[in-house]
């Protein structure tokens, strides 16, 4: 009865990592978070007139949006680690500072046999931009 057992217990934990049970090879959906390294140009005068802002970094997601003083900005993607946007006259009609950030869209989950949770938005550290 025993060596039935150890048979049954061999047969079990086989049958177990065979079908993959004991594999954790799934992907959440989660994505790394994006971070700015250097805005371009880094300042404008007061008056002067709209400009094209790109922003230099890394883990941008093709639908990443950069935000203007937590508004969400029309944003070109470049590359993963490039955005542009178009900043108008009148964001830079007088002195002072914008925080700028950049937010990886949520993604869904991968809806397999168990679901998927995917990850929610992702949004940068901010990143001062001056208007002097």
């Amino acid at each position: 009865m025993k060596t039935l057992n150890t048979i049954l217990l061999g047969m079990l934990i086989g049958s177990t990592v065979a079908c993959g049970y004991s594999s954790k090879n799934y992907s959440n959906g989660t994505t790394a978070m994006p971070a700015i390294a250097q805005l371009s140009p880094g300042s404008v005068t007061a008056g002067d007139p709209g400009f094209t802002l790109t922003v230099n970094g890394s883990n941008f997601a093709s639908k990443a949006v950069v935000n203007w003083n937590g508004t969400a900005q029309t944003t070109s993607y470049v590359t993963t680690g490039q955005l542009t946007i178009a900043v108008p006259a009148a964001a830079v009609s007088s002195a002072g500072t914008v925080q700028v950030t950049v937010t990886n869209p949520a993604t869904s989950g991968s809806g397999g046999m168990y679901g998927g949770s995917g990850s929610p938005a992702q949004t940068s550290s901010p990143v001062t931009f001056t208007i002097n």
